[in-house]
């Protein structure tokens, strides 16, 4: 990890009296961790200063982790200090009035291709944002300060973004960062009931994926989920894309019964329609990245654990039909792919 980095950012983060947060559109649970874990932080450790986090933006999955601040006037944002987290495109930044700060942060863990910050710590190669949070603290904590509160939103962001500590990202600093949030109190039992459990509506959604899930060729299983499937189930748009199996962020089954366990199969597609007419997609792999795959359907992400938009379902075939010829070809390359 970079930790030149850290001493920039904790000296801009002193310099201003006013330091208001973001993120990005639709949060998961590292997006909203990480800001309000760094909020907590930055309030306990530095009192004298305010520290917003205006946000509209959120998901109702996650309401457990508190609600956000109230809206700011546009002249407050001008002599504040911003920090936007988890976020590696400045058109995904929910909160546009980012713009006007006199000063801008990055903290972020994905492909750094949009530099719009002053000021970026990167780490493509780790987990989580919150994992860098827990970082950034623990390389300050003789000057920083933490509670059970701050810890549980980090630890949040990390065993979610982490896949439950499956995913590649995952190494020796993951864990161990995770193991300081546990000792500062995380009351683990508690926030898996809260990320994880889910009501009989949509155990039965469950069982229909199952049954509706459909395999290519080469080894991609896919799924398209209508606003009439929506609706037969009673869920809501989050609630459907919750209820995917492998969006393992949200599922509390045994390894066994993850759709990734199927055997030949290393690219798993959601085509989930949303409240606004398009069609979003939840992309995920083992061995073949598919980032690439989801930055030419305007989306993006991690190189095993993506999103999209497509619009209509020549657009479906057609991202299904890439996403088969790149599995076709890994294993072509691979002999050992299992």
């Amino acid at each position: 990890m970079n930790t030149q980095a850290l001493t920039p950012i904790l000296d801009k983060i002193k310099a201003y009296d006013h330091i208001i947060l973001f993120r990005h559109r639709r949060p998961d649970g590292d997006c909203l961790g990480a800001s309000k874990g760094l909020q907590r932080i930055l309030r306990l450790s530095f009192p004298g200063k305010v520290i917003d986090l205006p946000e509209s933006d959120t998901s109702d999955y996650l309401a457990f982790l508190g609600p956000d601040d109230p809206a700011l006037p546009d002249e407050a944002y001008q002599n504040a200090l911003g920090i936007v987290v988890d976020t590696g495109d400045a058109e995904r930044i929910s909160n546009p009035k980012y713009a006007l700060c006199r000063e801008l942060i990055k903290i972020d863990h994905h492909p750094d291709r949009d530099a719009y910050a002053d000021l970026s710590w990167v780490e493509e190669h780790s987990a989580s944002c919150c994992e860098m949070i827990a970082a950034f603290y623990t390389h300050f904590q003789h000057e920083l300060r933490m509670d059970q509160e701050a810890a549980a939103l980090l630890y949040t962001g990390i065993v979610t973004d982490s896949g439950r500590f499956r995913y590649p990202e995952v190494n020796g600093d993951t864990l161990r960062y995770a193991a300081a949030l546990l000792d500062a109190g995380v009351d683990t039992q508690r926030l898996f009931a809260q990320l994880y459990l889910r009501d009989a509506a949509s155990l039965r959604f469950q069982a229909y994926v199952y049954e509706h899930l459909q395999l290519t060729e080469n080894g991609v299983a896919y799924l398209q989920i209508d606003a009439q499937t929506q609706q037969r189930f009673g869920l809501s748009f989050e609630d459907a894309s919750a209820a995917m199996i492998f969006d393992v962020h949200k599922m509390m089954l045994d390894d066994a019964d993850y759709l990734d366990s199927i055997r030949g199969c290393l690219c798993w597609l959601a085509f989930i329609d949303a409240p606004d007419n398009t069609i979003r997609v939840r992309l995920r792999s083992r061995f073949v990245a598919i980032n690439t795959l989801a930055e030419r359907h305007h989306g993006g992400g991690h190189a095993f654990a993506s999103g999209a938009t497509v619009y209509s379902p020549d657009e479906i075939n057609a991202l299904i039909a890439e996403a088969d010829a790149l599995v076709r070809d890994y294993k072509a390359e691979h002999s050992d792919w299992l």
